[in-house]
Order: structure tokens, then sequence, then C-alpha cells
């Protein structure tokens, strides 16, 4: 284990120099726009990923604009997501203060709210509303914190009251992490009191893990806790099922293991 962890660090340590100098490649020709920024962030996170030996697969088609709303695992659904679509990420103010990763999810153009402050989430409200003008959609988690996967916590539904009022398209992405023989999802999962340098040193050591990330069909909602709580059912009822097909495929494996 220990030499997967290094192995895999040092091939983090590459992709991030990769994606630095693929970064300043572009702005040594002048300041990018958004949307740029937003489709480096992509191109970076497909580096990472590969350079890690994550898989991802994707079902559903990726909205180009409008809001998505999806359920929060891991700072790694932001990678993983990213991978997918181009798009600008709504995040806790911390985030911005992680090595590198905070510095790539300024450069991508993620919109930092500080979860204790009123004016932060007006500010935050208004700088979503500009960014749904744009053709990248805005992603949000609207758990307002990352879970052990056990269940899909209570949307909160304040900032997704931009889209509503804006008539844009909303959503629902929902994501979860299959790993190999037989190791529960959260294991990846980063929540409680666990620091981000532990949770990706043991990250780094788990043997193998893919993502699955189902995008359904946008839909124009009329307001916002109509839309907070239709989605929430969407994305829930797509981990459910997930569930049960993983214990069924287990329990077959299982029975015909049996001599």
């Amino acid at each position: 284990m220990m030499l997967r962890r290094l192995r895999r660090a040092v091939a983090l340590v590459f992709a991030l120099v990769l994606c630095i100098v693929r970064y300043w490649h572009k702005r040594i020709r002048g300041p990018l726009t958004l949307e740029q920024r937003a489709i480096w962030l992509q191109q970076a996170a497909i580096i990472i990923l590969r350079c890690l030996g994550i898989g991802s697969q994707v079902d559903g088609e990726p909205p180009a604009c409008g809001l998505v709303v999806a359920n929060h695992l891991s700072y790694l659904d932001i990678i993983i997501i990213s991978a997918a679509m181009p798009c600008f990420f709504v995040a806790k103010m911390e985030i911005g203060g992680w090595p590198f990763f905070g510095k790539a999810a300024r450069t991508g153009g993620t919109i930092f709210l500080d979860r204790s402050s009123l004016a932060s989430a007006m500010s935050v409200a208004e700088q979503m509303t500009e960014r749904l003008r744009l053709p990248v959609p805005v992603l949000l988690f609207p758990e307002g914190t990352s879970t052990d996967g056990a269940q899909v916590l209570r949307f909160h539904s304040r900032l997704i009251d931009p889209a509503t009022t804006a008539g844009a398209p909303i959503t629902a992405a929902a994501l979860r992490y299959v790993l190999e023989g037989g190791v529960e999802e959260r294991e990846l999962c980063w929540y409680g009191d666990e620091t981000f340098t532990a949770h990706l040193w043991k990250v780094l050591g788990v043997a193998g893990f893919s993502a699955q990330l189902h995008f359904g069909e946008p839909q124009i909602y009329p307001d916002r806790r109509t839309a907070a709580d239709e989605t929430h059912a969407e994305i829930t009822a797509w981990r459910e099922a997930g569930v049960m097909e993983l214990e069924t495929v287990e329990q077959e494996a299982a029975v015909t293991a049996v001599p």
C-alpha cells in the first residue's frame, strides 16, 4: 500500500505541474475569459484523473448551461464533475486557502461562499445570476456539506433561487463511488473532522475505484423549494437504485463462488 501511495503521490505532483504549465501557456496569450477558465479547469481535472488511474462513467447528457445541483461526498466530486463538463462551482470559502487546489479553483472561476455570512450569500446569488447568462453551467452542492453517503441531506434552497428567478434550466446530477473488493463508498467520502491531508493520503492508498455520474433532464421549476425537493428526490432515487444493483451483483457473485 505504501508503494501505491508513493507512486500516486508522484503522479499527482506531475499532473499538478502539467496543469500549471498548460495554464500559463494559455495565459501568456492574454487574459482568459470565464468560459476559457472553466475549460482549463476541465482539462486539468481530466489530467489528474488519468494520472491517478481513476475511472469515471457518465450517464446522461451534461448540460451546456443553467444550474446543476449534485449530492456531495468529497472534494473528489469537484474533479469528477469538472472532467465531465466545464462549469463554475459554488464552494465554501475554506477551499480557496488549500494548496494548489484553492488556486486552481479560483483560476477556474469558482464562486466562494462564506456560509456564516448573509452578505456573502447575497453576493454569491448575484454572481450566480450573472454566470447563469453564460454558456457554461453553474454547479451547486445544496446539501451544504459533504457526507458519508449514507443518505442525501435535505437541500438548502437559498442558492437555487437565482436559477428559478431567472427561469434557467436546472439539472440534477447524482454521484457515487464504486470501490473494488467490496470496500464501502464511505471510505472515499470526506466528512466529519478528518483533515484534507489525512484523507488525501488515504485516497492515494485505495486499491482501485471508479466514479459514476448521472445527469438528469434539465427542468425549469416554478420556485426554489420545488426545485430543491424534486432534484433531491431524483438524486436519492438514482443512488438507491445503484445500491440495490450493486448488492444484487455481489449476491450473484457470492452464489457463483460457492463450490
